[in-house]
């Protein structure tokens, strides 16, 4: 597994002093741990292409198609940028996210980029509807305390993006903007549906005593200890890599069996 021994110990020491909180809802629970996208990156195969000493992160796929590109200082509201490069036949596409983006949700989108499901895709606003949020006249999916939606929009060039905002509670979308994520028009649709299906999962996330998170997001003492969250978060790479490993090898269907796409974090603390 890419991620270093080194690097799987600094994230357990970091946990290992938090007492950790189920936090909910999601779009509230503030972004976490950053390194649910960068951990689940290397494992992946993807390398850091920036300058080791800059606070700027930029990772690479093997095929140097597709680049994720974190940047805390940025002038923008973007901090997380995801592109993929157009290929001869393949369009190419871009993604961007905010600063309080849950990580874990994040995470699911890269995930999906990377290990990719064979189950099609129902569509962003049909995972919300099923997860409970309302569908309006215009086609949008709000979050049941009305501080999150997801809609398309169209754009300029006559084409239709998705956007994703979340909101402070009390004034529904008129309150003031905490994050948003935005997929251009080339964007697969089984990565907005896999943001939209983490999203709107009503499973908590596990946030510190004195993590960042936004007004209104509620915290319980959760069940789970800190080796709780460290070996999920360990399992996911090792199945992440796995399953890339497994792809790479290209096997018969009559004779290998490929694993099945990792669980996301959520999913793995569930069990």
């Amino acid at each position: 597994m890419p991620v270093s021994e080194r690097q799987l110990a600094a994230f357990a020491y970091t946990h290992a002093w938090r007492v950790p909180f189920d936090t909910s809802p999601r779009h509230l629970a503030g972004p976490g741990d950053g390194r649910h996208v960068t951990h689940g990156l290397a494992a992946a195969g993807w390398t850091r292409a920036s300058d080791p000493l800059s606070p700027e992160i930029v990772l690479t796929s093997p095929d140097h198609r597709h680049s994720l590109q974190f940047d805390p200082q940025s002038a923008t509201a973007a901090r997380w940028r995801l592109r993929a490069e157009p290929t001869d036949t393949e369009t190419g596409w871009y993604a961007e996210f905010g600063e309080l983006v849950p990580a874990e949700v994040l995470s699911a989108v890269t995930d999906a980029l990377v290990a990719p499901s064979t189950v099609d895709p129902r569509g962003p606003l049909d995972t919300a509807d099923a997860a409970g949020w309302l569908i309006d006249a215009r086609g949008a999916a709000s979050s049941p305390d009305a501080t999150c939606r997801v809609e398309r929009r169209p754009e300029r060039n006559a084409t239709v993006s998705w956007h994703v905002e979340a909101h402070e509670p009390g004034h529904g979308s008129r309150g003031l903007r905490l994050w948003h994520a935005w997929f251009d028009a080339q964007t697969p649709t089984r990565l907005v549906e896999a943001f939209v299906t983490a999203l709107a999962d009503p499973a908590p996330l596990q946030r510190g005593m004195f993590d960042r998170t936004a007004h209104g997001a509620v915290q319980e003492p959760s069940p789970l200890s800190p080796q709780h969250v460290v070996d999920a978060h360990t399992e996911r790479l090792r199945a992440l890599a796995a399953w890339i490993r497994a792809a790479r090898r290209r096997p018969q269907p009559e004779t290998v069996k490929v694993p099945a796409p990792p669980p996301s974090p959520s999913a793995s603390l569930r069990q």
